[in-house]
């Protein structure tokens, strides 16, 4: 599935990886299995089966949405790439750790400002 960093080098490398990892979300973001969740709801109707299926429908959106964000933070990143501030701190302008970026390559904001910020959501 999803390919580790570590001890990356170069911003070309993040880059790859963040071109990579855009792909792959957009692949997860997938609308065929939308239709298919709601196109069994029709077939149902027991009213257990329709909690079930209300359920799946929820976890459903709730990893989509999830994914929607990350595809964003991930497009963020490769636009800072892009414009040359990928690594700085959007926050107090520091450069980001590089141990904080291959954890976490889409980091907007060093670990202190991530902390003041009080979320770890970029």
């Amino acid at each position: 599935m999803s390919k580790t960093i570590t001890k990356i080098k170069s911003v070309a490398q993040y880059h790859e990886f963040l071109e990579e990892k855009a792909r792959e979300i957009r692949r997860s973001v997938s609308t065929p299995v939308a239709a298919e969740i709601v196109g069994r709801r029709e077939d149902q109707n027991d009213s257990a089966d329709l909690a079930g299926q209300s359920h799946e429908e929820w976890i459903f959106l709730n990893q989509n949405a999830q994914n929607i964000s990350l595809l964003r933070q991930v497009e963020g990143a490769l636009l800072r790439i892009k414009d040359g501030t990928f690594g700085t701190c959007a926050e107090c302008e520091k450069p980001i750790s590089q141990k904080r970026l291959d954890a976490v390559p889409w980091a907007k904001f060093c670990i202190s400002c991530q902390e003041k910020r009080g979320s770890w959501t970029n």
